[in-house]
């Protein structure tokens, strides 16, 4: 099981990793120069993806330790 989690977890950091960058950058985000930063964007294709497997080890990892945390 403990093994299991690791694995988890190291998928879990290079698939959030793997994610593209929704800001153009962190200053922009400070000083309000990004009007699209809450634009609505549909996600497709390879993102889409990613985005679906990042909360599905999302929540693997959450049971795993939660069920571990039990035992």
């Amino acid at each position: 099981m403990d093994v299991v989690l690791m694995v988890i977890s190291v998928l879990l950091i290079l698939v959030v990793l793997l994610q593209s960058d929704k800001s153009e950058s962190t200053s922009n985000i400070l000083l309000g120069a990004n009007q699209e930063l809450f634009a609505e964007r549909k996600e497709r294709g390879f993102e889409l993806f990613i985005s679906r497997f990042t909360l599905t080890l999302g929540i693997l990892f959450f049971v795993i330790c939660f069920v571990m945390s039990l035992l």
